[in-house]
Parts: C-alpha cells; structure tokens; sequence
C-alpha cells in the first residue's frame, strides 16, 4: 500500500501545481488547432486566474500537494464550513490516476463529514471521468453551473464509505 500524504502547497510548488492543471486540461487541449506556444499561453493564464481565484474566494481553504510515497503528485484544495466540507479541487498527475489515491482521499473526506455531521460538495465538469467515481461513493447532483455539476454526499451515506 502506497503511502498517501498531504501538505500544504508552498510558492515553490507553483511550477508542479502548473503541470498537474496542464495535465487536467491535455484532453481538451487535444482538441484545439494551436501550436505548443499557443496551448502554453493559454494554460499560463487559465492557471493563474484559477489559482488567483481560488486563493481569492476559499480564503478558510486548506490546500495542499498530494504526496504518494513522498512524491509530489498532485492536489487536493478543501475548504470547510459550518455545515459543509467543500472539495475544492482535486487533480493528480497521470501517472497517479486509477491508483486509488483520489478514492482514498475522497473517502478521509466523506468519514470527517460522517464525524462532524457536515455534507461533503464538490463542482464536478459533466465530461471528466471521475464523475462515475463520485458517483460510485454516494455523491448525487443537486444542481449545476454551466459545465460543472454540483454533487453532494450527505453523512447520513456514513455506511456506504
């Protein structure tokens, strides 16, 4: 079992977290007729203005590099509420994914809603593929903006985790 650890995201990070966002958005750069410079640009500033918002609007937010056996492996972004944990953003590096690292994660969220009696939401784009691994832990939709649908897990799931 790999080792599994968070730590919270520091200035020198911002070259890694750049490449975890890059790697999020490959498939759909895939699709674009834009030379690498073009895709770049455009990654360099949809990263900024994310990460600018995010700091911007989640100031209680905790984020933090995921680590698995002590290699950076991508990001985890959680905030909690009076009455809600909300999963800001979670992203791993390709060669991360279908490990069970986001599960794992997912699920250390899901049993701290259970404990603390707060739903756990996270904004899910309607395209990405993790959307069946919400589903398949008991989050539901409950509303949606533009592209992303709002999921929701509420505590009372606690035996399905």
């Amino acid at each position: 079992m790999r080792s599994i650890t968070l730590r919270p995201i520091t200035q020198a990070d911002l070259p890694f977290l750049f490449t975890v966002y890059a790697a999020a958005r490959a498939e759909e750069l895939a699709q674009v007729d834009w030379d690498e410079a073009q895709k770049l640009a455009f990654l360099a500033s949809q990263f900024n203005a994310q990460h600018h918002h995010y700091q911007t609007y989640y100031t209680t937010a905790s984020f933090n590099v995921i680590e698995s056996d002590g290699q950076p492996a991508g990001r985890f972004y959680i905030d909690r509420w009076p009455s809600e944990i909300r999963i800001v953003d979670i992203a791993l590096l390709p060669a991360y994914r279908q490990l069970g690292i986001g599960s794992e994660l997912l699920r250390q969220t899901q049993a701290e809603g259970a404990r603390t009696h707060k739903r756990v939401s996270i904004h899910v784009e309607k395209y990405n593929p993790a959307y069946r691994l919400y589903t398949r832990l008991g989050f539901k939709k409950i509303g949606e903006t533009g592209v992303y649908d709002l999921l929701d897990w509420q505590p009372e799931q606690a035996h399905h985790v």
